[in-house]
């Protein structure tokens, strides 16, 4: 998709007689349904009447125009690409990035600066490193970028049109030397500069043919950059598949290379509670049919999991890691199979808290997601959704893929990988819970799965970091029971939100935080960034991750009421809104929230309750016996080594 397409002198001509904006802006309401808001019209004169000035000023006026190109199966959309035949008579195709910027300042982020965006100033992404991605995406993405014996090169820059240089100035620091040699970065003292760069890659024009050709080819992800997701998962220890992940990746991958070439849709279902490999056995699917040449993509519904996995990876093979709701706009069978984790946080649609009114959709997620791909295969757990808007379950998937005419495959996996191989713990805790009844009334701790009870907050985070210090991972997380500052401290450190007499400590940071202090990961890399042991982790940034030991801060939002003998959710100290505002739901969400937290650890979890009763009830379904070792860090050391 692309709002305007045409030829250089054509573009000129309606920047000068002001027609521009007025013709993206029909373009945008033809697509969108909707009209762009002032301030996106108001960039797009500026911006463009500049540009075109250059266009004019370097004599650009045999050459292809794409104005507002959206990148395949992304939102995102390139300002301009300009088409023609360099020097030595190859096509060539060239970005560039537009600003508006006058001013930014040193964030300390890899790739970030600090902006005036959105009516605040945020880490964004320096123009090179920007522009960059968007030509790596499209070079491993888009067939007129690698396929055929003669492939358009591909080059970018970015022009800052309201920008003065200076030398010294944040943008053109050393750090990012390397990104500028590549992406130059040209600002409105560097009109000269900018004309030499494209006089150079576009010198002999005749770029429509070039342009034809872009528009006409497809997505479809290169076989380098499928080998290079595909090996570098493999190369992973923490992914190798055991027993039954394997007999179970064995079917799903035949199903998933069988189902490609049917006309027929088909849907795997793979039902398995915490720690039975869920997405072990996902990523080595998305290896292995990358390696084999399908085009797959891994989504799930979690920011913190997806940007952790997408961090692992690399940048490169970031594209083919995506959410649920990355597919609103995608065409029918463009995907050959999709591979959806933490299936359960499927949604009722794509929208979110941010859209405008006018680009709502009331297709199902579940829809979206089904008729994107070939092949879709789903990994589930039906008590894990923690929030009321989360609805996936293997009931809704199935009855959804069979009234969309899907073959459906249900498998399910029942060995445990994490807690030590420990079922009877997940057991224990979804029979104390409330959740599922299970043979395991009583926790025997003799197990060799850790479970320990601590008197004190602080005793349990001196355990888990004890742990940390001897070069396990572990992380300290709690029941979302206290609010979430917005914005750092002053000198960028983080609010001590979570509160229990003298024992106060920061949530982990917002992913929208701005400009935080040296070594404090934002939300997304708690869980990867060593660091993240620094502050207390809520269920969005410890879902869908595992350490070696887990510690749990049970807030009064989930209570035991000995004398009535059951569960009670307390809504007054839940600082979750969106679960708060459920009704009848809550307590099965907080319940859900409490049992995932629960299940993080593979060799140990540590708990304090901070309501007696609970931890009364939850002793009383423990075999004292077997020397359960209680928080007495003063008294005896060892209990936590």
């Amino acid at each position: 998709m692309r709002l305007y397409s045409g030829t250089s002198e054509q573009f000129i001509e309606d920047s000068i007689q002001n027609q521009i904006a007025s013709k993206l802006r029909e373009s945008f309401f033809d697509y969108y349904r909707y009209y762009p808001s002032d301030s996106e019209m108001a960039s797009w004169r500026n911006s463009l009447r500049a540009l075109s000035q250059v266009f004019q000023y370097s004599g650009m006026t045999d050459h292809g125009i794409l104005l507002e190109y959206q990148l395949p199966v992304t939102s995102k959309r390139l300002d301009c690409m300009i088409t023609g035949k360099n020097e030595s008579g190859e096509n060539e195709a060239v970005i560039i990035e537009l600003k508006q910027w006058d001013k930014c300042d040193h964030s300390n982020g890899e790739n970030e600066v600090v902006t005036w965006v959105g009516g605040a100033l945020r880490d964004v992404l320096h123009p090179s490193a920007q522009v960059g991605q968007y030509q790596l995406y499209l070079q491993d993405t888009h067939t007129a970028f690698y396929d055929g014996e003669k492939p358009i090169r591909l080059t970018s820059c970015s022009y800052l049109h309201n920008y003065s240089y200076d030398a010294e100035d944040v943008l053109f620091d050393s750090k990012f030397t390397a990104l500028l040699n590549q992406f130059p970065v040209f600002t409105a003292d560097d009109v000269p500069k900018l004309k030499s760069f494209l006089q150079t890659k576009l010198a002999k024009g005749d770029g429509l043919p070039i342009l034809k050709k872009v528009e006409e080819s497809q997505y479809r992800p290169s076989k380098k950059l499928m080998k290079h997701v595909g090996n570098t998962i493999k190369g992973l220890d923490e992914y190798i598949l055991l027993d039954n992940q394997k007999v179970i990746y064995d079917k799903v991958f035949a199903f998933a290379r069988d189902g490609f070439h049917d006309k027929r849709k088909r849907v795997v279902i793979i039902k398995g509670g915490p720690g039975t490999g869920k997405s072990v056995i996902a990523l080595n699917l998305l290896a292995d049919l990358s390696l084999e040449g399908y085009n797959s993509h891994y989504a799930t519904g979690s920011k913190a999991f997806t940007e952790t996995l997408r961090k692992i990876i690399g940048k490169r093979g970031s594209v083919q890691f995506k959410y649920f709701n990355s597919y609103t706009k995608t065409e029918k069978n463009e995907i050959d199979i999709l591979i959806c984790d933490e299936a359960h946080r499927i949604r009722k649609t794509s929208n979110n808290m941010y859209m405008k009114k006018e680009e709502r959709s009331n297709t199902p997620q579940i829809e979206e997601i089904i008729k994107t791909s070939k092949v879709s295969v789903f990994f589930i757990d039906d008590n894990q959704a923690v929030r009321p808007d989360e609805i996936g379950t293997v009931g809704y998937i199935n009855k959804f893929a069979l009234d969309y005419g899907c073959e459906v495959y249900i498998e399910e996996l029942d060995a445990q990988f994490r807690c030590n191989g420990s079922d009877g713990f997940i057991n224990w805790i979804n029979n104390t819970l409330g959740i599922k009844r299970t043979a395991n009334v009583i926790w025997d701790s003799k197990d060799d799965f850790e479970f320990k009870i601590f008197n004190s907050p602080q005793g349990l985070e001196d355990a888990i970091k004890h742990k940390a210090d001897n070069g396990f991972d572990a992380r300290v997380t709690a029941g979302f029971c206290w609010p979430w500052s917005k914005q750092p401290k002053w000198d960028g450190t983080l609010e001590e939100d979570v509160i229990i007499g003298d024992f106060k400590r920061p949530w982990n940071a917002r992913h929208d935080a701005p400009r935080l202090a040296p070594g404090i990961p934002k939300a997304h890399l708690w869980a990867y960034d060593p660091n993240g042991i620094n502050q207390v982790g809520c269920i969005y940034t410890a879902q869908g991750f595992e350490f070696d030991y887990v510690g749990v801060i049970i807030g009064p939002d989930l209570v035991y009421n000995l004398d009535e003998q059951r569960w009670e959710g307390n809504k007054e100290h839940s600082y979750d809104t969106v679960v708060k505002r459920s009704k009848e739901q809550f307590i099965d969400l907080v319940k859900n929230t409490y049992r995932v937290l629960m299940t993080r650890g593979m060799k140990g979890c540590y708990v304090h309750f901070m309501d007696k009763d609970t931890e009364r009830f939850f002793k009383s379904r423990i075999d004292f016996n077997s020397e359960v070792q209680l928080d007495r860090i003063a008294e005896d050391r060892e209990s936590y080594n």
